[in-house]
């Protein structure tokens, strides 16, 4: 291209990069704090925070100091949550989760009343309520469905009745939304939403949250329930299918390596898509900022452009505080 060309170049995209201010009106995607949801620890006893050792800058919380995060959070500009419970006694049968004064359920109480306007999510599937660390019942070494549902609607309408806006069945079994839908409805919770963990992967990035509830698997993995990596069509098939058993809003999780199937469900289907940025991608970018090999901030706000650019409606991280400090 000679000196003539060059000067006479009519489209230069460059223009449009060359101030912050017009980056900025001409940018495709936003991330806003309404985006965020932030998953939150809550365990027993007093005056707990308790760093998770292996999620630099993430804590467990007992109830009164999880009040106090909770109310952090919405001055942030924070409006929602997703609650996680550790139990004080695990059990084969896991009817902790379903006590109506359990650990997520005292939790729930105490935080709508100090924070009422907070939307409150919670978290069911019962690897921290069973000695086994799966998502359901176990006989045989084998994971049950169906006795496991039944728990899930117990435990669903016991989350209700403490005050849960919206519940997030993070299991992977088998028709649960319909039945958590129905048993709801019946106890008379209509207007209590759910979320469906409704393209789970069977993924090796949930080590840290792990550590977080004392979760591990203590045998095998969760291969039997949660889904192949492999596997697009697959998660198709998942969402449709909770989204005709009353799943309000659908999640994908893993995030950053499953922006694909973000892009084909927001594609594909007329409800609000959320994606779990989940414990092990958080770790590794704040280890690698630890190291200094990393500008952890800017990462992380990458990253979560990047779900938004996919399509995601919803991001749950546990990065949800600093973001939205940064985005103000």
């Amino acid at each position: 291209m000679s000196q003539t060309d060059l000067l006479n170049i009519v489209n230069r995209p460059r223009r449009l990069r060359r101030t912050p201010a017009i980056r900025s009106l001409v940018r495709e995607n936003t991330l806003t704090k309404s985006d965020l949801v932030f998953p939150l620890f809550v365990c027993p006893g007093t005056n707990v925070r308790e760093q998770v050792p292996s999620m630099p800058g993430s804590f467990r919380f007992s109830i009164d100091n999880a009040v106090k995060e909770c109310k952090e959070l919405w001055d942030l500009g924070i409006q929602a949550i997703d609650l996680f419970g550790i139990p004080e006694e695990k059990t084969e049968d896991g009817r902790e989760a379903y006590n109506d004064n359990g650990i997520i359920q005292r939790a729930l109480r105490a935080i709508k009343e100090a924070v009422p306007d907070l939307y409150i999510m919670t978290d069911v599937a019962l690897d921290p309520f069973t000695p086994f660390g799966h998502d359901g019942l176990v006989r045989d070494g084998i994971i049950l469905n169906d006795e496991t549902v039944e728990v899930l609607c117990k435990m669903s309408v016991s989350h209700a009745k403490a005050g849960a806006d919206m519940v997030s069945p993070s299991d992977m079994m088998d028709g649960r939304i319909g039945a958590i839908r129905e048993a709801l409805d019946d106890a008379g919770h209509s207007d209590v939403g759910i979320l469906s963990y409704a393209a789970k992967y069977s993924s090796s990035f949930y080590g840290p949250f792990r550590d977080a509830l004392h979760s591990a698997p203590q045998f095998g993995d969760k291969s039997t329930y949660q889904m192949d990596p492999a596997n697009t069509a697959e998660a198709m098939k998942e969402i449709e299918l909770d989204i005709m058993e009353g799943a309000d809003i659908v999640m994908i999780k893993p995030g950053l390596a499953y922006l694909d199937i973000v892009y084909k469900t927001k594609e594909r289907f007329d409800v609000p898509v959320a994606v779990y940025h989940v414990s092990g991608e958080y770790s590794m970018v704040m280890a690698a900022a630890e190291k200094g090999w990393i500008d952890g901030d800017r990462v992380m706000m990458e990253s979560l452009v990047a779900m938004k650019r996919a399509g995601a409606d919803i991001i749950f991280t546990y990065y949800a505080k600093e973001a939205a400090k940064k985005l103000s």
